[in-house]
């Protein structure tokens, strides 16, 4: 197995791509699976190079990275760039996501000869399981996509923090892991409110006729499985696994302290759809 590290610059408002991409040892041609983390995530969070690694040792190539603005830069595990946090749209991580996907396209990854343009699946978690979705709606390229313990609905702002970023143009919501407190600008719900038929992911999802598989965590505090079992109605080639005890991190910590019963399951389940629909 191979990691390989990049940076790209996205040419506007200081936007940077870094990411992992993580691949089989033997050369040859491999299916592509891009990693998308959530809110207040990043590519080095708990799981994910764990994840990234298991995925490669299966036989696909496995792309992790950090959103331009997520509000990590150099320091792979430190929010030192709060103010790019503030501003971080849907529409600038579509923007990304779309820039990955041209990468791979172009052959311009690490590795990128031995990735498959034409098989290509999407894996999101939480807010990643939702800018995943909204990218697979607008790219018919992507063959397939995995959610896990994905958002339904990308507004999901309280009325409180909406008059607060009307009124004042920016409200915070803290990091409980490490007590900062996190800016949001009256720009994100802009972009919530001003593309509300784009984001609206339960309205489009009935037209996406691909396969979707949808893994929930039944002890998720932060995701209820109601959403889940929203998402698998809209879905016509939905796959829904409630995975009992699992929580949003699939009891997984970070820093990372190894795997747990619940993760192995969701890779194991992850591994087995994309084979079978990458045959």
């Amino acid at each position: 197995m191979k990691q390989q590290s990049f940076t790209w610059e996205l040419g506007k408002e200081d936007r940077w791509i870094r990411g992992e991409v993580w691949s089989p040892e033997k050369s040859g041609s491999y299916p592509v699976l891009i990693l998308s983390h959530g809110f207040k995530g990043f590519k080095d969070w708990g799981f994910f190079p764990y994840a990234a690694r298991t995925l490669a040792q299966a036989g696909f190539a496995a792309v992790t990275f950090n959103f331009s603005m997520n509000g990590i830069g150099e320091d792979p595990e430190r929010f030192t760039e709060l103010d790019k946090f503030a501003g971080n749209t849907y529409t600038r991580e579509q923007e990304d996501l779309a820039y990955l996907l041209g990468r791979i396209r172009e052959k311009k990854l690490p590795d990128g000869e031995s990735m498959d343009p034409d098989r290509i699946g999407l894996i999101g978690h939480s807010r990643g399981g939702g800018n995943s979705l909204l990218r697979a709606l607008e790219d018919p390229n992507i063959a397939a996509v995995a959610l896990w313990n994905s958002i339904a609905r990308l507004n999901l702002f309280s009325d409180d923090l909406k008059q607060e970023m009307r009124e004042h143009g920016r409200t915070f919501i803290p990091n409980a892991r490490t007590g900062q407190q996190m800016p949001i600008d009256r720009e994100v719900l802009e972009d919530l409110e001003s593309n509300r038929e784009r984001f609206n992911l339960l309205d489009r999802l009935p037209r996406f006729h691909r396969p979707l598989l949808i893994l929930q965590g039944e002890n998720d505090p932060a995701v209820p499985v109601e959403t889940a079992r929203e998402l698998d109605r809209q879905a016509p080639q939905g796959e829904l696994h409630i995975l009992p005890g699992a929580d949003h991190t699939f009891n997984a910590v970070h820093p990372f302290q190894g795997t747990t019963p619940e993760l192995e399951k969701v890779l194991e389940q992850t591994i087995h759809f994309f084979h079978h629909h990458f045959q």
